[in-house]
């Protein structure tokens, strides 16, 4: 018998949120020098989309601009990002990942990949294929 729609559901969540979980914390450097789940987050938007105000990753991000004013501060403190004046508003400031930012970036989503690329090996084109298009409609659901 058929798993049931919220069966399915619950199934998909639990497996996106242990897959996720394992890529954070056994794929991730030392304790001292790990950023939360929303630092990096923040941090990999700006490398890839930025310079961003801080209401646009907000909005990038979902949540609100004093939460992920937070973020960012701990971000800037650790070096990893700046703000900076918009040359046509000096009212306006723009984040920017840092050399020391990108390379975190980096490095952490190469660590990633490779882990999951093991993995993929492990399984038949079939499997892979499958995968591939969850992770399409995966990406379409987030986005939406």
């Amino acid at each position: 018998m058929s798993r049931s729609l919220p069966e399915q559901s619950t199934d998909l969540r639990l497996a996106t949120f242990r897959l996720a979980r394992r890529l954070r914390n056994e794929l991730t450097q030392d304790a001292a020098t790990r950023l939360t789940d929303a630092q990096f987050g923040a941090l990999a938007v700006v490398n890839r989309f930025g310079p961003l105000t801080l209401s646009e990753l907000a909005q990038r991000e979902r949540v609100s601009a004093p939460s992920m004013n937070r973020t960012v501060n701990a971000l800037e403190e650790a070096g990893l990002v700046v703000r900076a004046h918009d040359g046509g508003d000096r009212r306006k400031r723009l984040l920017a990942v840092t050399p020391a930012g990108a390379e975190e970036v980096g490095e952490t989503m190469a660590r990633r990949d490779a882990w999951l690329t093991d993995r993929l090996r492990e399984l038949g084109d079939d499997e892979r294929e499958v995968l591939a298009r969850a992770a399409q409609l995966m990406e379409r659901f987030a986005t939406e």
